[in-house]
């Protein structure tokens, strides 16, 4: 690797994106030794690549995504016998929640893969990716957060993908019912209406519910509640009987209840020790 010449990297940055169309075959190159300290999503639009790193080299097509860990080589460039490869691409810090969704099959020391071709989310990731692009170079004050908050679904729906999650093996059923109850968490659900979404009797669904989650539908949406009570409880300033309304709960003194069994403290005991007085 004497000799080579290093590409500069990309400006320091939470997150800065692109997308290139080269024909240049593979005479185009892109080399960083060290690579950089972010991390690098590759999205395989057309064409095929080609990363190599200390044991061999890895090709990819089109619907192919690639992640370069922080400190990877970076010797990647459009494969051999072919004229084309166009990516869609971002450098990212990743925010603290993302690290358990980014556990993808590794292909290489520091160099993860997922296949994406056919896949039920490969259209909703290739679209987002695209509007990641137009509102990271947009003139938006706030175009860095709302590029990140695409990339975040970039990154659930690969998760979804990922054969190694712990999402990916749960029924599609499952998956639905887990959806709606965490689009409808706050309204007063019934085992009945999740399993309607889901074509299921209620019995039928409990149990496979139960079996895949490890959780019953009731319990599942009781940590949703307890869950969203937690963030508004540290977010905002909103009067305990409201949170408790806007989670799902009647009655204040239930959500009480819950609430400490499940975290050990009351709710108004919780926000104390976020935010002690002065």
């Amino acid at each position: 690797m004497l000799g080579r010449h290093e590409t500069p990297a990309p400006t320091p940055g939470h997150l800065v994106t692109g997308a290139g169309a080269y024909r240049q075959g593979p005479r185009f190159n892109t080399y960083r030794e060290n690579g950089t300290h972010d991390w690098l999503l590759i999205y395989n639009l057309h064409g095929h690549a080609r990363f190599r790193h200390t044991k061999g080299e890895i090709v990819t097509g089109p619907g192919e995504m690639i992640l370069l860990k922080p400190h990877t080589l970076h010797d990647y460039g459009t494969a051999p016998q072919h004229d084309l490869w166009e990516p869609l691409w971002a450098h990212f810090i990743p925010r603290p929640s993302w690290l358990e969704w980014l556990k993808w099959p590794q292909a290489a020391s520091g160099i993860l893969r997922l296949n994406l071709l056919e896949h039920q989310q490969q259209p909703a990731i290739e679209r987002r990716f695209q509007d990641m692009l137009l509102l990271n170079a947009s003139v938006d004050r706030l175009r860095e957060e709302l590029a990140m908050n695409a990339l975040e679904e970039i990154i659930l729906r690969c998760d979804r993908a990922n054969p190694q999650s712990e999402t990916a093996h749960l029924d599609s059923r499952m998956r639905t019912a887990i959806d709606y109850i965490c689009l409808n968490y706050a309204e007063p659900l019934t085992v009945t209406q999740i399993a309607r979404q889901c074509g299921l009797s209620a019995s039928r669904f409990a149990h496979l519910f139960r079996s895949q989650t490890g959780e019953t539908p009731q319990r599942y949406l009781e940590l949703q509640r307890l869950h969203r009570a937690c963030q508004l409880l540290e977010f905002t300033q909103e009067p305990i009987r409201e949170i408790a309304r806007q989670v799902g709960f009647d009655n204040p003194f239930y959500f009480t209840l819950r609430f400490k069994r499940q975290q050990g403290v009351s709710p108004r005991h919780w926000r104390q020790q976020l935010h002690p007085p002065q």
